[in-house]
């Protein structure tokens, strides 16, 4: 189940989101919004949740969070961007990556 997050998830939601994989939560983060979309088999999945509620493509980046070591992996298929600068499935900007971590501990780190 994918859910939309703009303040801290809840253990129920860190739940759902593991339902595709047991610990591996896939996100797609709107660095300009500060909010994510978890969960689901895929990064675009995440990412309609968050054009839906009003996020911009330009902003998402898509990463995967691991629960059970608070930690983020920040490759997925929709960073592949050449005309925004990252040619692979891996943020090279470092201050996205900084500002992907920063969302996904705040929302998702305290569970």
């Amino acid at each position: 189940m994918i859910h939309f997050l703009i303040s801290p998830a809840s253990n129920d939601q860190i739940r759902d989101m593991l339902e595709a994989y047991t610990n591996t939560i896939k996100i797609a983060v709107d660095v300009r919004k500060g909010s994510l979309a978890g969960g689901g088999e895929m990064h675009a999945d995440c990412e309609k949740v968050l054009i839906d509620n009003g996020s911009e493509q330009n902003d998402i980046w898509g990463a995967n969070w691991y629960p059970g070591e608070k930690k983020v992996a920040y490759e997925a298929l929709i960073n592949i961007r050449p005309r925004d600068g990252n040619p692979r499935l891996v943020i090279q900007n470092e201050d996205i990556r900084i500002r992907v971590k920063e969302i996904v501990l705040t929302l998702m780190g305290a569970v």
